[in-house]
């Protein structure tokens, strides 16, 4: 209730534009209607041209500040808004049994206060009508992926991600980070997965 007074009272600008946002919380109208959900057949995380992935856009202009507004900013209303449009964006024939996110670091967790991968998650899961659930852990600090090429993020990761005690995985998840880039961490997170019992992984991205 408070959030929604201070929206009434307080001018916010958005993290998208930097324009004024409405009384609608995350972003405005305007960057709202520039993002549309995608699916797509080509990316390193699937070697047949299928069907595989649900993205935003790149990682540039709107999505890109507002990832970092949430990242770095604090920003949380965002995922609700992002992780929503991703959510739409995957396709019935899926079948999604539950959503799932890559896990930071308890340091990083720590850190910024937040999983931003778990909120986008929990968003999406509450379009898709199914439960969000934690079933990684990040095994050790690997720490930032995006500078490095993809041979050096494969060293790093090595065995960086495990499926938590007593997890129950559903035969068909989706998979959710907020930016892709050359997909290691995904595939990794998602090999992590199908050695504990699911039995196929699908991927959503705000950005790549």
């Amino acid at each position: 209730m408070l959030q929604r007074l201070a929206r009434f009272v307080l001018p916010r600008r958005c993290p998208g534009c930097g324009g004024q946002v409405e009384q609608a919380a995350g972003l405005c109208s305007a960057c709202m209607a520039q993002i549309s959900p995608q699916v797509q057949r080509h990316s390193p995380l699937s070697s047949r041209a299928t069907a595989h992935l649900v993205v935003l856009g790149p990682y540039r202009g709107v999505l890109g500040r507002s990832v970092r507004a949430l990242k770095y900013g604090g920003a949380r209303e965002v995922a609700q808004v992002l992780g929503t449009r991703l959510g739409e964006g995957v396709p019935h024939g899926w079948n999604i049994q539950a959503v799932t996110g890559v896990p930071l670091h308890e340091s990083r967790l720590r850190e910024r206060g937040f999983n931003q991968a778990e909120l986008l998650g929990r968003a999406a899961a509450g379009v898709l009508g199914v439960p969000y659930l934690h079933t990684l852990t990040r095994q050790r600090s690997t720490g930032a992926q995006a500078r490095r090429h993809a041979r050096d993020r494969l060293t790093a990761l090595g065995d960086s991600f495990a499926v938590l005690p007593h997890a129950a995985l559903p035969e068909r998840l989706l998979l959710l980070d907020d930016v892709m880039t050359t997909g290691t961490t995904l595939q990794a997170c998602a090999d992590a997965l199908r050695a504990g019992g699911a039995a196929q992984v699908w991927f959503a991205v705000v950005a790549r």
